[in-house]
């Protein structure tokens, strides 16, 4: 019997069925797709967005995927504002919203989402997605839109009340809620939609007891000039790509909203109510009263108990405040006062009334005391005897500068309770030429005004890179109760001007303004302060390393930067910050020159030190400062051209 050959064409018919057969047999795990990036979709909306003439207080809202809420009661917001809080719930595709409220007459209701809405599985936030309805014949369409901002330190202010008013007078803000009300994204961004035709004013707020009204302690903004928002024809360019890959371009009809700049800084007055907070005596020899807010103003105190009967508190303790007055603490040296367990003052303060004006007011403050170190008696009418000298006490009194002696500053000493007085016998001060040490005659102690009751420096002209040595003898030193130190020595070396960097900034813009520039760390605090005269800020012995820089107009040229008053209707003073990082180098002077006008003042701010940062999306890498591409290469700037980094010879 012959066997039957298989033609070349049957040979692949049975190649390819016994690949099939094989790809079909084995198991394996399907491959994903790409992963989802893309937020969700609105789909519809019952009522539908934009419906005219609606009576129903339930919304149903759909989307193209499961989606999920997040911080409702913080992040989304209705508009005209509701006195009770809708219910809004999430469940698979549908987004249902219950207003509490009863619904006004001819009137445009907006529900603002803000970046509540992400899909169930990714995440993916739908930002600034709103829903409008109106129960009238007609929609308001028109929107005003800005940016708010920290007054002081221009970070975007995230998640900020923002709202209008129709009532232009000065006090509505504080009287009346808000008409319509929107909130800020990530980048300090805001829109207010569906706005009827008219003249507003514009404000933000940090609203904490949400009854869309200012509060004298929260956080305000506003914009000095009135609003009147309007809409306009403009022509769009789209992009269309054929499925040849070839791009068009195709005009279209758009429409553009304004305003569509306002710029909002937010600040805060720093009011708070002025009564006598709280008041204690932590140890026998001091008490200590803080006031609920700073004043200019100190009480009146006097003793109405013991041996000192009706004395002023300056007549048996010294007192040691900070700078605006609302933390006292009087040291007791009046050896009758100091053996009294029970104090008995009337304290005459200012007080903060009902009607919000500050009146005088004294009350009767009971300070107690009770040594744990007192000897206890074994029984009634049974005294211990001490069988042991009590040991003496000895105050601290010691160098709060370091080994390294910054040459332009003074030496700083402190100590733990009041000085009285210091012995200039007692206190030497030496350099060391060669190997040894020569003394510097005519050196004392001074008072240092930042804390006159327990402070003491001594300035001189030190020479760099030269070492000293202070010596304060054993007793030299005396505070209030008569107790005395032990000797201190400390040595130190002075910084030589080679370790030091000079900066000196160039600035444009500011005519005849007066303005401080403040240099910032990483972290965004002032380590150094400079005016600007004749249109230079000088700064001099700097260390080395990585720095910002911040300018504020010094508008009543105080020294200090201002917040703004809603009562003066004034607003905070205007802050500038230079927009990279400037890296400074030993033994270098650097001049920068700086026009505050020439970066929008959204992105002056370096990323660096920016607090508020929006969130990344996935893929996305934050901006680089230009400096970091220049810090490897010894005579670039770290700033650009407009830099110039000059090594001292």
């Amino acid at each position: 019997m012959r066997r039957s050959k298989l033609t070349p064409l049957q040979w692949l018919l049975v190649a390819v069925v016994a690949c099939i057969a094989a790809a079909c047999a084995s198991i394996g795990r399907p491959e994903g797709g790409p992963k989802d990036v893309a937020p969700p979709v609105f789909v519809g909306a019952r009522p539908a967005n934009g419906a005219l003439g609606v009576d129903r207080q339930n919304i149903d809202i759909f989307f193209n995927e499961n989606v999920q809420l997040a911080d409702v009661s913080s992040k989304v917001i209705v508009s005209p504002v509701q006195k009770n809080m809708p219910a809004i719930s999430a469940n698979g595709r549908h987004v249902s919203v219950q207003l509490k409220d009863t619904l006004q007459p001819n009137t445009t209701y907006t529900i603002d989402f803000g970046d509540a809405i992400k899909d169930l599985n990714e995440g993916n936030v739908l930002d600034g997605f709103t829903y409008a309805f109106s129960t009238g014949d007609s929609i308001d369409s028109l929107r005003i839109s800005g940016m708010v901002f920290e007054a002081k330190t221009l970070e975007p202010a995230q998640g900020m009340l923002v709202g209008i008013h129709s009532d232009l007078s000065d006090t509505a803000i504080s009287s009346v809620p808000l008409l319509r009300v929107a909130r800020t994204n990530q980048l300090g961004q805001f829109t207010i939609s569906n706005v009827k035709p008219g003249r507003y004013r514009v404000y933000a707020l940090n609203d904490l007891n949400r009854d869309y009204k200012w509060d004298r302690s929260e956080d305000v903004a506003f914009a000095t000039a009135v609003v009147e928002p309007y809409a306009t024809t403009i022509e769009v360019v789209d992009t269309l790509r054929s499925h040849l890959s070839e791009d068009s371009l195709v005009a279209r009809a758009g429409t553009a909203y304004f305003p569509n700049d306002v710029l909002l800084t937010w600040f805060n007055e720093g009011y708070s109510a002025q009564y006598v907070k709280d008041y204690a005596r932590p140890d026998r020899r001091r008490i200590t009263i803080s006031m609920g807010a700073p004043a200019d103003t100190l009480p009146e105190i006097t003793l109405i108990s013991g041996p000192m009967t009706g004395q002023d508190i300056s007549s048996w303790a010294r007192l040691k405040a900070n700078p605006t007055l609302d933390s006292l603490e009087y040291w007791i040296f009046d050896e009758s006062v100091l053996a009294t367990d029970s104090l008995y003052l009337s304290v005459k303060a200012l007080r903060t009334d009902t009607a919000d004006m500050l009146t005088w007011r004294t009350d009767t403050l009971k300070f107690f005391f009770k040594d744990p170190a007192a000897k206890k008696t074994k029984k009634k009418g049974e005294e211990q005897a001490d069988t042991l000298p009590p040991e003496p006490t000895f105050i601290s009194f010691s160098a709060a500068t370091g080994p390294k002696q910054d040459v332009h500053r003074p030496v700083v000493f402190n100590a733990t309770e009041p000085i009285g007085v210091i012995d200039a016998a007692g206190v030497t001060m030496e350099v060391k030429v060669d190997t040894l040490w020569e003394k510097i005659p005519g050196v004392k102690f001074v008072v240092d005004s930042t804390n006159a009751l327990m402070r003491r420096k001594i300035e001189y002209k030190w020479e760099p890179g030269a070492s000293y040595r202070i010596t304060v003898d054993s007793a030299a030193v005396t505070n209030i109760y008569g107790e005395h130190n032990n000797q201190v020595k400390h040595e130190f070396t002075v910084r030589t001007l080679e370790e030091y960097s000079n900066l000196t900034f160039s600035i444009a813009g500011l005519d005849t303004l007066p303005a401080v520039v403040e240099l910032l760390n990483k972290s965004d605090a002032v380590i150094a302060t400079a005016p600007v005269v004749n249109g230079r800020a000088v700064f001099r012995y700097l260390n080395p390393g990585q720095v910002y820089a911040r300018l504020y107009i010094d508008a009543n040229a105080n020294g200090k930067w201002d917040p703004g008053s809603i009562a003066d209707w004034r607003q905070p003073e205007e802050v500038y910050y230079f927009d990279k990082k400037i890296n400074l180098r030993a033994n270098w002077d650097v001049t920068q020159d700086w026009d505050i006008y020439a970066v929008p003042v959204d992105q002056q701010k370096p990323y660096d030190i920016k607090k508020n940062k929006p969130k990344l999306k996935a893929g996305e890498k934050p901006p680089t400062d230009p400096a970091d591409e220049e810090e490897d290469d010894p005579f670039a700037t770290g700033f650009g051209s407009a830099g110039r980094n000059q090594p001292r010879r």
